[in-house]
């Protein structure tokens, strides 16, 4: 491992810790979830610890999950809220998600060039296709991924074309010669493609701090493609060592196949930790965080992300390839499908095993529970191993593991040289070292 890399952390603007039966407890705060004033306080001891950007997902439908027996206050728009935030910081980053196959692209590379100058030039674009949504936006079915993909790429494609037809340089305020711009420098795009035709330019100049970084969260083989191309940086789905080694080596080859240098993508998995003082207490919060999972619930959850019914075999059966529906069925994320199936393959594992996989239980994130020096190592052995070039934090259990993070975990990371103890640039673009 290079002695001068170090990692790239952000924080997923997400109460996380209130999941499973964790917001039930008497002192667990979730009344506050309903107040932009918590996230501005969120917002505050992330940047106090220097992490690089705060993340937002967003979610454009409502799904029974979110309802009943969940902590949440459904999914307002993310932009908004770092609209908001913007003006109580100064130098994290801030990174909201926007779609690409319900929205105009004019729009979105607007909304992005204001939060870009609202915030100094630290904005970030998470590129999602969406999974689910399509009757909130007429009567069409939902796209295939094919077909949301190339939309995606032709709809960066504008968005990055917007950006640059209004160039910083075009503003020059000279009072002597009363030319505040140079109209030369400003041009339409007339971009006419399979999906989309806009004229442009766009309402206001880029910012001088530059172009937006880009993320993508897209692990499948199509989604690989796309983030290779284009991306920064990858929300990554990572449930275990192997995966995130196979997974960044794979994205690194790609971007080189598109010309681009293989550092110039990061590799962030979702990092869901539980930390506690002792192994035993961590372990407790993360079976509470899980115990709203019923049998019934995950073999559910596992039909929808795989097409997969056990509900008819023993916990303790084994699940072999050939139990495997046909992969080009339609599922619910192509992404965790191919994750577990890939899984189901190589291990062979039981019922049991498989309801208990990050696929079935949420978002194939990492997870990792005990005490801060387990979590710790946890980071270094899979940054040395060359799965991660950081991670995106989602504290799980209680808010005391999201101040353990802080109050610990993250002076350790300093201590052991993985992370800088100060910031070194106020743009997002430094901070990522674009």
């Amino acid at each position: 491992m290079n002695a001068n890399r170090q990692l790239c952390i952000g924080f997923s603007l997400s109460a996380t810790w209130m999941k499973g039966h964790s917001w039930r407890h008497p002192d667990s705060g979730v009344e506050k979830m309903e107040s932009i004033d918590y996230y501005i306080e969120l917002a505050k001891l992330a940047e106090k610890a220097k992490l690089d950007f705060l993340f937002r997902a967003d979610y454009l439908y409502i799904s029974p999950q979110m309802l009943g027996d969940s902590a949440n206050f459904g999914s307002p728009d993310p932009t908004v809220m770092f609209a908001a935030i913007a003006r109580e910081t100064d130098r994290i980053g801030l990174v909201t998600t926007v779609s690409t196959t319900f929205n105009p692209p004019y729009v979105v590379a607007r909304q992005l060039q204001s939060l870009h100058w609202l915030s100094r030039g630290r904005a970030g674009w998470n590129i999602v296709t969406s999974i689910e949504g399509a009757g909130n936006f007429g009567d069409s079915p939902m796209p295939s991924p094919q077909v949301r993909y190339e939309k995606a790429r032709e709809f960066t494609d504008v968005v990055r074309e917007l950006w640059a037809s209004f160039p910083r340089e075009a503003i020059l305020i000279d009072r002597e010669s009363g030319q505040f711009s140079d109209p030369d420098q400003v041009s339409s795009i007339n971009h006419s493609g399979e999906f989309f035709s806009v004229k442009g330019p766009l309402t206001l100049p880029a910012h001088k701090s530059g172009t937006i970084p880009l993320f993508q969260a897209g692990a499948s083989d199509i989604g690989r493609d796309f983030a290779s191309s284009v991306a920064d940086a990858i929300f990554a789905a990572m449930p275990d060592l192997e995966t995130g080694v196979e997974l960044r080596s794979d994205l690194r080859r790609r971007a080189e196949e598109h010309g681009r240098h293989p550092n110039s993508i990061k590799v962030l998995p979702g990092l869901y930790f539980f930390l506690a003082d002792t192994r035993d207490e961590a372990q407790a919060l993360f079976e509470a965080a899980n115990a709203h999972f019923s049998t019934d619930r995950r073999h559910a959850a596992l039909k929808s992300v795989l097409g997969l019914d056990l509900s008819n075999f023993e916990l303790n059966d084994r699940v072999t390839g050939d139990l495997l529906p046909d992969p080009n069925q339609p599922v619910r994320s192509r992404t965790h499908a191919e994750l577990l199936r890939r899984y189901i393959v190589n291990y062979q594992p039981t019922v049991r095993e498989v309801l208990a996989r990050p696929e079935v239980l949420g978002s194939a994130h990492w997870v990792s529970v005990g005490t801060v020096e387990d979590v710790l190592n946890d980071i270094m052995e899979r940054f040395e191993a060359g799965a991660i070039d950081g991670f995106i934090a989602l504290p799980g259990g209680s808010e005391q593991s999201m101040e353990l993070f802080f109050e610990k975990l993250m002076p350790q990371l300093v201590e052991q040289g993985l992370f800088r103890g100060e910031y070194t640039g106020s743009t997002l673009k430094e901070h990522l070292g674009i």
